[in-house]
């Protein structure tokens, strides 16, 4: 696969059945209704059907197609550098509580896959956070006796299985990783025999705190619920602020095949060299797919296509018979104080939940989370929903330069991208966009393979943020939010719900 190339649909997808849901047609009466068919509003939708509540789920595009589609599927409580962090910030006791709440995730995901016989390729590895710089020991010796203070099967290492040497290394026995969407298929399935129901191609507009609550959506129908919980990764509702909390970041993909015995036996990832994290997974006959994410920016910077030559050069130097096959990206938030925002979704909110900033390790942050609100909507009691309450305050204050940092550069890019100059429309190549002035307004304009122009607006539906044209895969993207939209301004990814009007030029 030549590096000019451009991205390719994920493995996972490529790879899971493609079955379908209908668009929600009719007026809809539920206990609850969960937005956005991730892995966190599939896991809180499935734990809410098996404890007996009517559950309708409301997906923009497809079931486990989005950020959940595009993930490494790593499934483990080692987040990279964050229990010394946690007992520093939280205390000990927040740390014992994070580790326990990730640990318990990812058991209930093996006894589900066990339970329900899913063929979802899972496997049980360690998770590592290395470091080849000998300055970093120290830090990694230091997140090490945390993680096992925190209750983690934790070890400072100085050998793995990677096919270079490293300084150091925090090891975690006992995760897994596995097929994201297999899984998620086949909760889904189980959810609707179960008597929930799934609806595709039906994004949510509008969102009624009454009782119940109301749903409007892009079908026109109208969906009444006692709770309902916001999973779309980014909120689609601002109402809480929960956007100045949180940073929008994307990183790239690259996977192949290897021979087997090349295969580095294990999950690991460094923070080092733009962040690198590398995994295999099963593939045909002595051949393993290795998996390889990093080169995180913010959405709407940069040149991602030098960004996945980058990646790739990177794996093919330390894999070097690497056969290239995909390469696709994913994005996540980041939020200001470290832990994710799972619980109410305001402070006045008696019946509306929000799950988002699962800051990269969504996988077991998904499966907590679906624990945690299926606990806070039944009425039963949860020891870590203190920790990840959204409403919380002192961590928060505590983090205040985190989340000033963040606000300057939303700030930055609302005032400094006005002020770029801009190319002519007669300079776009083919399979090119560029933000472009015409008639006193600024358009994002893109030119297709056969020279045709595509213009929309260039302000983001969401605050008026400009857009920036992603090369790579051919998108326009929100450098302030993350909100994404093909070249003819339909919604790819939120918290943007609106398409970028069409314009002509």
């Amino acid at each position: 696969m030549s590096e000019n190339e451009q991205v390719s649909s994920s493995y996972w997808i490529q790879t899971a059945p493609d079955g379908r849901h209908p668009a929600l047609a009719d007026e809809l009466d539920v206990d609850v209704a969960v937005i956005g068919a991730g892995i966190a509003g599939l896991c809180t939708a499935w734990e809410l059907t098996r404890a007996g509540r009517s559950v309708a789920v409301l997906e923009a595009g497809r079931v486990a197609a989005g950020v959940t589609g595009h993930t490494t599927a790593k499934v483990t409580a080692l987040h990279t550098l964050v229990y010394d962090k946690l007992r520093r910030t939280r205390g000990p006791e927040g740390a014992r509580l994070y580790a326990r709440s990730q640990s318990e995730a990812i058991e209930r995901a093996a006894g589900i896959v066990e339970e329900l016989g899913i063929d979802c390729a899972w496997e049980t590895r360690s998770a590592y956070t290395y470091a080849c710089d000998t300055g970093r020991v120290d830090e990694l010796r230091a997140e090490a006796r945390a993680a096992a203070e925190a209750g983690l099967p934790a070890s400072f290492v100085t050998e793995t299985g990677l096919p270079f040497p490293v300084a150091g290394a925090v090891r975690v026995t006992g995760q897994a990783q596995f097929h994201p969407r297999k899984y998620l298929l086949a909760l889904a399935a189980d959810l609707v025999e179960h008597g929930g129901r799934i609806y595709e191609d039906t994004a949510v507009l509008g969102l009624d705190e009454g009782e119940p609550c109301r749903l409007s959506t892009t079908t026109g129908a109208t969906v009444r619920a006692r709770d309902v919980v916001v999973a779309t990764h980014y909120p689609i509702f601002d109402r809480a602020l929960l956007f100045a909390r949180l940073s929008p970041r994307r990183e790239l993909v690259v996977a192949g095949t290897i021979p087997a015995d090349q295969d580095p036996d294990g999950m690991f990832i460094t923070p080092d060299e733009g962040i690198r994290s590398v995994r295999t997974a099963p593939h045909e006959g002595d051949r393993r797919l290795l998996v390889v994410t990093g080169e995180h920016f913010t959405p709407g910077t940069g040149d991602p296509r030098a960004r996945f030559a980058h990646l790739t050069a990177w794996a093919r130097e330390h894999f070097p018979d690497l056969d290239v096959t995909h390469r696709w990206a994913t994005q996540d938030t980041d939020p200001t104080d470290t832990v994710p925002l799972v619980g109410p979704l305001h402070p006045g909110a008696r019946h509306t939940y929000v799950a988002t900033g699962f800051g990269g390790w969504g996988m077991s942050g998904g499966m907590m989370a679906g624990r945690l609100l299926a606990a806070q909507i039944t009425g039963e009691e949860c020891a870590w929903s203190g920790l990840y309450d959204p409403r919380r305050l002192r961590p928060a204050v505590r983090e205040a330069p985190s989340f000033l940092r963040t606000q300057a550069k939303v700030a930055g890019h609302f005032v400094g991208d006005r002020l770029r100059p801009v190319p002519p429309v007669e300079a776009l190549p083919p399979g090119e966009g560029a933000v472009v002035r015409a008639d006193g307004h600024r358009l994002a304009v893109y030119r297709d393979d056969d020279g045709s122009l595509h213009a929309v607006s260039a302000r983001c539906t969401h605050l008026g943020c400009l857009v920036a044209f992603n090369g790579a895969e051919r998108a326009w993207e929100c450098p302030c939010h993350g909100s994404r939209f093909d070249t003819d301004g339909k919604v790819i990814q939120g918290p943007a719900t609106k398409p970028l009007e069409r314009r002509d030029i």
